[in-house]
């Protein structure tokens, strides 16, 4: 049966293949699994572009899915892509597991990190994310039932606004690699023996290694005994500073994660 609602270039590649939809993750994307492939279907916009040229970059770099057709149609975009091997760090084979875990995002970390970015065609350092947060909060398109209990309100940042103008006037120093952008586990693949791949490289590029450890260490809290767990196992999510070498940084830790509030 042909998939009529399909460009006729993705739909050549796919018609009549079996697949399942996949509705983990918060990107608001339409996500079909096939055996060896992925279809992903969202609205065209400035971060759906730039996936796709990061993914073109990134291409014998690191493990990340390659582009095979990218067609746009109504205001969509359809990219179809190679599929990562292994499971999503927030599976419960390795969410059962930390002491395998919190290592091997560490060294998912170091291979992004080891990439020699002075080709990279996208930069989101510390102005870029600052700019797209300016055009969130001045077109009201930042979530705020969607944060933190404390970043707004009593105790807290009186609004949007606010916690921008905070966030402008207090960058901490920037410190560039290839960095992920959404540094999650949702978007980290892991086999039994490695690196399997990352995926949702849209806000990839060059810029601050500490956007992703920030929200690598949120999101093993949140998947291990936070919001997303469906079994609460304690964690010292502190764990993964030993892991990939460094020093806690509490002001970067902090701007990163209310940066990210305004996303």
């Amino acid at each position: 049966m042909k998939n009529s609602w399909l460009p006729p270039e993705i739909e050549k590649k796919v018609n009549g293949l079996p697949y399942m939809e996949n509705t983990t993750g918060m990107s608001g994307a339409g996500v079909f699994m096939y055996e060896d492939m992925v279809l992903k279907i969202q609205p065209v916009a400035p971060w759906t572009e730039r996936e796709v040229t990061m993914l073109q970059w990134l291409a014998g770099k690191v493990p990340a899915p390659e582009v095979i057709a990218c067609e746009e149609r109504e205001g969509k975009m359809y990219l179809l892509m190679t599929r990562v091997k292994g499971k999503m760090a927030c599976d419960e084979e390795f969410l059962a597991r930390p002491e395998v875990l919190i290592p091997r995002l560490a060294e998912a970390m170091h291979i992004l990190w080891a990439v020699d970015v002075s080709s990279c065609p996208v930069m989101r350092d510390q102005e870029a994310e600052l700019e797209e947060a300016r055009f969130r909060v001045e077109h009201g398109l930042v979530d705020t039932d969607n944060v933190e209990p404390t970043t707004f309100g009593l105790g807290g940042f009186k609004d949007p606004e606010a916690l921008l103008y905070w966030l402008e006037n207090n960058r901490p120093s920037y410190e560039p690699v290839l960095s992920h952008g959404d540094f999650c586990l949702p978007n980290v693949f892991l086999t039994e023996t490695g690196i399997g791949g990352f995926i949702d490289l849209g806000d990839a590029g060059v810029g601050d290694r500490w956007r992703d450890i920030a929200l690598c260490r949120r999101s093993l809290r949140s998947n291990m005994e936070g919001k997303y767990a469906s079994v609460k196992r304690k964690v010292d999510a502190d764990r993964l500073f030993d892991a990939l070498g460094v020093a806690p940084d509490p002001e970067k830790l902090k701007w990163y994660l209310l940066l990210d509030e305004l996303f």
